[in-house]
């Protein structure tokens, strides 16, 4: 079969025998991913990825000699262009070691099968490469040469802080983000960078199963800034918090007795997704109209360009992550091309964005 591109290239490190040998075999029959090696622990990993050359590791995080973390830290200084997909348990501790090494740089994750499967682990672990599959190939490089446009034919235009602020003249009530791969460490350095006295609520839909979404929330509220919590049904939002999406629900914002309130549903998943942002987003220009900055980051697919799109109807500011400070430029991608993004911003310039736009009026 003719793909037009070459396969991407994949080491596993796991020091499972079982796993390496059902993950590579999964893997070896998609045409757009080449199984180049595997490692069984993160020592010989580092002396074959020289030799090598992978653009994608699939790493578990507990191993002996050297572990996951090590790896992690090793490759963020000397392989800074290596993606890595966490394969971990989704228990308590696998969801918190998850949360740190995807703070420490890790692009994104997919948790293990238990031992119950009732085809066996290893048919268990065949099950999830099928998950792992479209997790590699979103790290595919973009073609050389490639531009992007706006729908409009015009090519998108970065803007710095300054010039996004001068495109602003509404106060704002909420901040409404959606955020999927590479979400994390991305949201490790921006919300614990904003001021103490932050004067809105945050609303965020991260996507990930529940336990993770806790954990991501108890590490965030620990980075010094504002307080992050994980949202719960008929939560009242206060200013200077930010509230994660649970795992397996859909948030949404609501009135209630003049107070606007988090409300918890489980309907089917939006995109594949729940939570979802485009439900998230819908119920923010419901509620809040023009007075939202929605912020579409890094992220696999196009969840949230619907509920983008809404909000941008009500008059709402939208800032879209840049290509090339996102993991994976695929839900700000969406939006940008739809013309839908007031300005795009690297994620460096992002918090000065944010507190810029609150600065310039709140809702009373």
């Amino acid at each position: 079969m003719t793909i037009g591109y070459e396969p991407i290239r994949v080491m596993i490190v796991d020091d499972s025998s079982v796993v390496r040998r059902a993950v590579t075999d999964a893997l070896s029959s998609d045409p757009g991913i080449s199984v180049v090696g595997t490692a069984s622990n993160g020592k010989i990993a580092l002396q074959r990825i020289i030799q090598w050359n992978p653009e994608v590791l699939i790493l578990d995080l507990e191993m002996p000699e050297s572990d996951g973390f090590e790896l992690l830290r090793a490759l963020r200084a000397d392989f800074p262009n290596i993606r890595t997909i966490m394969f971990s348990s989704a228990t308590q501790k696998g969801a918190s070691q998850t949360i740190e090494a995807l703070s420490l740089g890790a692009s994104d994750y997919v948790a293990k099968p238990t031992g119950t499967h009732p085809g066996g682990y290893a048919e268990a672990v065949k099950q999830v490469a099928a998950e792992l599959a479209p997790k590699v190939k979103q790290f595919r490089p973009p073609q050389p040469g490639m531009k992007v446009f706006q729908k409009q034919g015009r090519p998108i235009e970065e803007l710095t802080v300054e010039r996004a602020l001068r495109m602003v003249n509404q106060s704002f009530g909420v901040v409404a983000i959606g955020i999927s791969t590479g979400g994390p460490a991305a949201l490790s350095k921006l919300i614990p960078e904003l001021s103490k006295t932050f004067s809105l609520p945050i609303v965020i839909v991260q996507h990930m199963p529940p336990v993770f979404t806790r954990m991501l929330a108890e590490r965030l509220d620990q980075g010094g800034g504002i307080r992050v919590v994980e949202g719960a049904d008929g939560m009242a939002l206060e200013p200077g918090v930010a509230y994660i999406a649970p795992g397996n629900y859909h948030m949404v914002v609501r009135q209630k007795e003049g107070k606007v309130v988090l409300a918890m549903n489980q309907e089917p998943p939006v995109n594949y997704c729940r939570p979802s942002a485009d439900v998230l987003f819908r119920s923010v220009a419901e509620v809040y109209g023009a007075e939202a900055l929605g912020i579409i980051m890094t992220g696999m697919g196009q969840d949230g360009l619907n509920g983008i799109r809404a909000m941008k109807t009500k008059g709402a500011v939208i800032f879209a992550q840049d290509q090339a400070s996102s993991v994976v430029w695929g839900m700000p991608s969406f939006v940008v091309r739809e013309g839908l993004a007031d300005c795009v911003l690297p994620l460096g310039q992002m918090r000065a964005a944010i507190e810029g736009c609150v600065q310039k009026g709140v809702r009373r």
